[in-house]
């Protein structure tokens, strides 16, 4: 059956997502479910992907963009504190280039600006896993996958019978945060609850002023699967979030406040006839949006999508995976309605060389309602040189399709065309035993007709030329002794457009820490980051300019109460600095959170 199945690799429970990264190495038998059409081992898969569990998650914190931000070539900026506008980027590359989905969601906002989505709204009540993949997925995922994807898994339970876990958290900010998960597993099927509430009075978002910027949500998710017969499994995912976010509209005016709702539902059947195993789905998502003083007031982006995926094993070293997919987009702007729909044909081969060599050909050709059709490819290797040793390899081609507010909104241009994009990277792993490691991957993308706003003009344009994000990742953990080990990552970035260096991308990025079990029961962990050489934008028409560069140390304790239960503490941002993750904006300072988390 075709069943996107995670393994949780090695189990242990890490003490910040850096450390969490360092122990899930890539040469683990890991399963992800995005690097190819079907689940493979991370270890025969040359793309980069990294994985973030439940544990790994909860040592956090509460915002999701923050926690992603310490793994190596992730990057954010936030226009202020908890359900500010928030930008993730993957290798200098932002959201309009990201593909997020939530159980097989797709969650990006067809109205919004560039489609993309906002992490800022995005807390840690609902992840249970994620999955980062980067560099350039449109062979698998179409448009907006030009720099990668994030793939969310919520709660399932684990164990027959009910079962269920509990957080609460209190802190700085007035921040008040609660999470339930409920679900029961029989030898079928399976049902999983998720509810997350959280409030928070927030601080001010810009420099300009004091008064503060509060942000509430209440999110649901509801998952449910049922084995019919031994090859026929149906089943649906939910999921409803709610919130609003209060923002500083201009340095003069800190009345701002946006009320968001996300609705989605995916059904899916998965059976297999003969040799061939196959997956029909049908997802439906709205994201609604409303400003009361902006521009515009209603946003409305909604998304219906049909997917069929077919895999079978043509040999014992040679797997075909084949599929369609049709999808539907539509924008309402203050009632105006605007609307696309694209169909996509796509394959992969997975060929094992040889025990030590796994290669994976993929190619996706996508038709539009309204301009030419999109051919995207990728290649990749995964060669194990030595049992510690691992070399990986891709090359890809990838594409942006305008967004309906870039084509027919009130700044839009109906005449752009996408983008297109070249990306390739190569990486290198090396094990020292079973708890150290270093690796090491160097990336280039290209992407021609970069299509942004030009102020000349008031509209969106297509920027003549080629657009270049090139770098160096490097990371690794070594262990001092079997209670204590060091961990770190450094991102260089090279970020570049034909205008000049493209704003908001860190240079140098930098994540250092280290966890220590001081008694059988109390951990400690302290990690520091450090982001530099950045530029970003002054008031027009000035040209962008430096920002100054910050660090951040953060301290965590956590304290096993018995085996169900754990006490914890987080100092975020413990030295107080000031700093501007945007230029005009705050960041958070000095932040204290307590909290408590129990399973049964």
């Amino acid at each position: 059956m075709i069943r996107k199945t995670i393994a949780l690799g090695l189990g242990v429970t890490a003490l910040t997502p850096l450390a969490a990264y360092a122990q899930q190495s890539l040469l683990l038998d890991e399963i992800t479910a995005t690097a190819s059409l079907v689940p493979i081992e991370i270890n025969r898969t040359g793309t980069t992907v990294e994985t973030l569990d439940a544990a790994d998650i909860a040592q956090g914190g509460l915002s999701i963009g923050q926690t992603l931000a310490l793994l190596p070539g992730v990057s954010i900026t936030t226009n202020g504190g908890l359900g500010a506008t928030s930008t993730l980027r993957l290798r200098g590359l932002g959201g309009s280039y990201i593909g997020v989905r939530i159980d097989g969601i797709d969650m990006t906002d067809p109205s919004s600006t560039q489609t993309a989505f906002n992490f800022g709204t995005l807390t840690a009540g609902m992840p249970d896993r994620i999955e980062v993949l980067k560099g350039t997925q449109s062979a698998l995922y179409g448009s907006n996958a030009v720099a990668g994807v994030v793939d969310i898994t919520t709660w399932r339970p684990d164990a027959p019978g009910f079962s269920g876990r509990a957080n609460v958290e209190a802190g700085s900010f007035d921040t008040r945060a609660a999470t339930v998960n409920l679900g029961q597993k029989g030898e079928r099927g399976e049902v999983a609850l998720t509810f997350s509430r959280l409030t928070s009075e927030g601080f001010s978002a810009r420099t300009s002023d004091t008064e503060k910027d509060g942000f509430d949500q209440t999110q649901m998710v509801l998952f449910a699967a049922y084995d019919l017969t031994d090859d026929l499994r149906i089943g649906f995912s939910a999921l409803y979030s709610d919130g609003t976010s209060e923002f500083d509209r201009s340095t003069a005016d800190p009345s701002g406040e946006i009320d968001q709702t996300r609705r989605g539902l995916r059904s899916f059947a998965e059976f297999a006839t003969g040799a061939i195993e196959h997956e029909i789905a049908l997802s439906w998502v709205e994201t609604e949006r409303f400003d009361a003083g902006g521009f515009t007031q209603r946003f409305v982006g909604e998304r219906t999508r049909l997917d069929y995926l077919g895999r079978v094993d043509l040999s014992t070293d040679l797997t075909l995976a084949f599929g369609a997919d049709w999808t539907e987009e539509k924008a309402t702007l203050d009632g105006v309605r605007y609307d696309a729909d694209s169909a996509a044909a796509f394959g992969e081969l997975q060929y094992a060389v040889s025990p030590a060599l796994d290669v994976a050909l993929s190619l996706r050709h996508d038709s539009y309602s309204d301009f030419d059709d999109q051919l995207s490819g990728r290649a990749a290797l995964a060669w194990r040189m030595r049992d510690d040793v691992i070399l990986r390899a891709v090359v890809g081609t990838g594409y942006r399709a305008p967004s309906l507010y870039e084509r027919f909104g009130p700044f839009g241009s109906a005449t752009l065309e996408p983008e297109k994009s070249r990306s390739a990277e190569i990486g290198i792993e090396k094990r020292y035993g079973t708890d150290s490691f270093a690796k090491a991957t160097v990336f280039h993308t290209e992407i021609d007709n970069l299509i942004d706003f030009d102020s000349g003009t008031s509209t969106y344009n297509q920027v003549p030329g080629t657009t270049t994000s090139k770098g160096i990742e490097l990371s690794g953990r070594y262990a001092l002794s079997d209670r204590v080990a060091m961990f770190g990552a450094y991102t260089y970035t090279d970020a570049a457009n034909p205008a000049g260096r493209m704003v908001r991308v860190p240079r140098h990025d930098l994540s250092l820490g280290v966890e220590a079990g001081l008694t059988d029961r109390l951990d400690a962990q302290i990690g520091i980051q450090a982001v530099a050489d950045r530029t970003d934008t002054n008031d027009w028409p000035n040209p962008p300019s430096g920002i100054a560069d910050y660090t951040l140390v953060n301290l965590g304790l956590s304290y096993a109460v018995n085996d169900r239960a754990t006490a914890y503490l987080r100092v975020e941002n413990l030295f107080d600095e000031s700093y501007e993750p945007v230029r005009g904006y705050n960041g958070a300072g000095r932040s204290v959170f307590v909290g408590l988390r129990a399973s049964f």
